[in-house]
C-alpha cells in the first residue's frame, strides 16, 4: 500500500493528513482523507481499517489483475539481466533433461494406459517448468505434499525411472506395495509424501506439517502443490487460515494450468485467480509466469527464505496451461479447441523457452538435442520393460501392515481369501502375482 501526506491547517493548527494509493485499484481514493488520530482509528477486533466518511464499495471487477513475474523472454533472453540467477551450466544441464524425460516418460506411460497395459495416467505437458524451476530452489530435506501432477519434483530429487514405473505397474518392487492408483508416487527417502486421490486433503496436512517445523525450529519448510480447481474445496482455505494464523513456515505453490478436469477458470472462480485470496487470510504472495524455469526458480527461492526467516506462509501463483487431457479419464477436445492448446504448445512452451536459453549461452545444439532424444528414450524404456516384466506382489499383502500386529479377525480374513483363491484358482490370473504362501 503507497501512502503520501497532505498538510492540513485548521484554526492555525496544524494537522497531517494521509490519503492511500491503493494497489488493488492503481488509482488514489477520491476526496477520501483518513486521519493518523487514534480517536479517528476504530477498536473493532479483527481489521487495521480508519473510518471514512464516504460511501464506497470495494469493486474487484474493477481492479487491476495481480502482475505476473517473468524473466525470460520466448526467445529465451534475460528481460531483466539482474534477475538471472547465475546457476552453473550442470545444473542448467540437469533441469533440461528432467524436463525431457519426464516428457518422454509421459508419453510412453500415456501410450501405455491407451494399450490397456496399465489402468490410468496423467502428463505433465506444459507445467515441467513449475516443477523443475521450484524444485531445484527448495532444499532436499523440505518436506513435499504433492497433489499428483509433480512427477518432475521427484525426478528432480532422484527418483528413479524404473520406481515411476513400478509404481504406474503396481507391482511387487513398487514401493507401495501395489496398494495405490498409478500416479500416487511417495518416497520417504526424498521427503515426498505419498498423494492422495482425494483433492486438497493434502493442503491442511501440509499446514500441520509445516507447524510442526516451527516448533521444532529445524530450519526446514513444507512445500505444498495443488491446482486452481483444488483451491475451490474447503479444505483449502482451512489450510490456509491455519498457516497464516500460526505463522508457519510454508509454501503453498499452485498451479494454475487454466483447467480442472473439465472446467475452465470461468466457471470455477470469479476472482482475480489465486494469489488474490492471499491477502485476505494475511499470506505473502506472488505470481509467476509457470512457463518461465527462472520466474519460477527466483520465487520459489525468495519464498523460501521468507518462509524461514519470517516463519510465515507464502502463496506461489505458477500460471501455466494444461497441454495434455486432465487424465487418461478425460478427452478435453470436448471442453476446449484444438487451436487453443497448439498456441500453446508450440508459441508459449516451457521446454523450448529453457531449450532457446541453453543455446544462447552455447550449451546446447542440434545434435546434442538429438543424442539426448535417443538416449532418453532407451532409458526410459528399459524402465518401462523391466516393470512390465515383474510380477505384483502376494496378494497376501492385502491385510498386512494396517496393524503392528495383526488381529485374529483379520488373520481368518486372509485365510478364508487364501482357500477361496486356492480352490478357485482357474478365476484368477494367479500367474501375473508372486505365490501364495
Amino acid at each position: 500500500m503507497h501512502r503520501s501526506f497532505l498538510r492540513v491547517f485548521r484554526n492555525g493548527e496544524l494537522l497531517r493528513f494521509k490519503f492511500r494509493a491503493s494497489v488493488a485499484f492503481n488509482k488514489v481514493l477520491p476526496q477520501t482523507y483518513y486521519s493518523t488520530s487514534e480517536a479517528d482509528k476504530p477498536n473493532f477486533p479483527g481489521s487495521r481499517s480508519v473510518f471514512v466518511s464516504k460511501l464506497e464499495f470495494i469493486d474487484p471487477d474493477n481492479a487491476e489483475g495481480i502482475p505476473v513475474y517473468r524473466t525470460l523472454n520466448p526467445e529465451g533472453h534475460f528481460i531483466d539481466p539482474s534477475q538471472d540467477p547465475k546457476l552453473d551450466e550442470n545444473t542448467i544441464l540437469k533441469m533440461y533433461k528432467d524436463m525431457t524425460l519426464l516428457n518422454t516418460m509421459d508419453r510412453v506411460l500415456y501410450d501405455s494406459q491407451r494399450q490397456g497395459r496399465i489402468s490410468f495416467y496423467m502428463t505433465n505437458y506444459g507445467e515441467e517448468g513449475t516443477h523443475i524451476g521450484s524444485a531445484a530452489a527448495l532444499n532436499p530435506q523440505d518436506l513435499i505434499f504433492g497433489q499428483y501432477r509433480e512427477a518432475g519434483v521427484l525426478m528432480w530429487r532422484g527418483f528413479p525411472l524404473h520406481q515411476f514405473m513400478h509404481q504406474c505397474y503396481g507391482n511387487a518392487k513398487d514401493i507401495g506395495k501395489g496398494r495405490q492408483m498409478p500416479v500416487h508416487y511417495g518416497s520417504r527417502a526424498l521427503n515426498f509424501v505419498t498423494i492422495s486421490s482425494t483433492l486438497a486433503t493434502q493442503m491442511p496436512q501440509a499446514s500441520g506439517s509445516a507447524y510442526a517445523f516451527k516448533r521444532k525450529q529445524n530450519g526446514l519448510c513444507v512445500v505444498c502443490y495443488f491446482g486452481e480447481g483444488a483451491a475451490s474445496e474447503g479444505d483449502a482455505h482451512a489450510a490456509f487460515n491455519f498457516a497464516a494464523v500460526l505463522s508457519c513456515p510454508i509454501i503453498f505453490f499452485c498451479r494454475n494450468n487454466g483447467y480442472a478436469i473439465s472446467t475452465p477458470t470461468k466457471d470455477q472462480y470469479r476472482g482475480d485467480g489465486i494469489a488474490s485470496r492471499a491477502s485476505g487470510y494475511g499470506m505473502l504472495c506472488i505470481r509467476v509466469d509457470g512457463n518461465d524455469v527462472f520466474a519460477v526458480y527466483n520465487a520459489t527461492k525468495m519464498a523460501r527464505q521468507l518462509c524461514i526467516s519470517q516463519s510465515r506462509p507464502v502463496l506461489i501463483e505458477a500460471m501455466t496451461y494444461r497441454i495434455g487431457h486432465h487424465s487418461t479419464s478425460d478427452d478435453s477436445s470436448a471442453y476446449r479447441s484444438v487451436d487453443e492448446v497448439s498456441y500453446w504448445d508450440k508459441t508459449d512452451n516451457p521446454i523450448s523457452r529453457f531449450r532457446h536459453y541453453m543455446a544462447n549461452q552455447g550449451w546446447w545444439d542440434e545434435e546434442k538435442e538429438k543424442q539426448w532424444k535417443l538416449d532418453s528414450r532407451k532409458m526410459v524404456m528399459k524402465a518401462f520393460a523391466e516393470a512390465e516384466s515383474e510380477k505384483r506382489g502376494r496378494p497376501e499383502s492385502l491385510f498386512e501392515d494396517v496393524y503392528d500386529e495383526m488381529p485374529d479377525n483379520i488373520k481368518r480374513q486372509m485365510t478364508e481369501m487364501k482357500n477361496h483363491v486356492k480352490l478357485y484358482k482357474e478365476h484368477y490370473p494367479l500367474e501375473h502375482y508372486q505365490p501364495l504362501s
